[in-house]
């Protein structure tokens, strides 16, 4: 098996993705309702400050924020997923493998992790989870797409209301 090793700071910022294992479906902002609930009940029972937050059809991207002495992402994403696979009716294609698991086939296995850096990097994360919409065609303004924390962060003032996603350089140079 893989050794799958991750940056672990207690108190750390990080951002995530997340996909759904069919990259077709819609699953996300179709039942919104139950991902919603899911991470509610996650952050009742392992909390954490939500940064950034976009929910796509297939995939999610986020910035999380854990408390000053945790560094458990991991059982969080295994928690919120568990908890919204639960609350799907069964249906879903799965592999043999993943039945004789006795997995759910909704969710990719694993999901990414970047540990924020300083305020450029957050700000280029901040930048490019509110501006995921519009690059995936979902929407022709960060404002225009309704499944964001972008609106959260307008009215706090963290973005001018015609913020149109200016390139922002990610670390190592690649553009978002």
């Amino acid at each position: 098996m893989p050794d799958y090793r991750r940056n672990r700071v207690p108190g750390g910022t990080y951002f995530f993705t997340a996909n759904l294992l069919n990259r077709e479906s819609d699953l996300l902002v179709a039942r919104i309702d139950v991902l919603r609930e899911a991470v509610r009940t996650t952050r009742a029972q392992a909390p954490f400050h939500i940064d950034a937050w976009v929910v796509l059809p297939d995939h999610m991207h986020c910035i999380w924020t854990l408390p000053t002495d945790d560094d458990d992402y991991s059982g969080r994403w295994r928690a919120l997923k568990k908890a919204f696979s639960k609350a799907i009716p069964p249906g879903e294609h799965r592999s043999s493998t993943r039945v004789r698991r006795g997995e759910r086939g909704i969710w990719q296995r694993r999901f990414w992790e970047h540990t924020i850096r300083g305020d450029l990097d957050y700000a280029a994360h901040m930048d490019y989870v509110h501006f995921n919409p519009v690059k995936h065609g979902h929407a022709t303004s960060a404002a225009g797409w309704p499944y964001s924390t972008f609106h959260r962060c307008l009215a706090m003032g963290l973005y001018p209301a015609d913020w149109e996603g200016e390139q922002t350089l990610l670390e190592g140079g690649e553009r978002r």
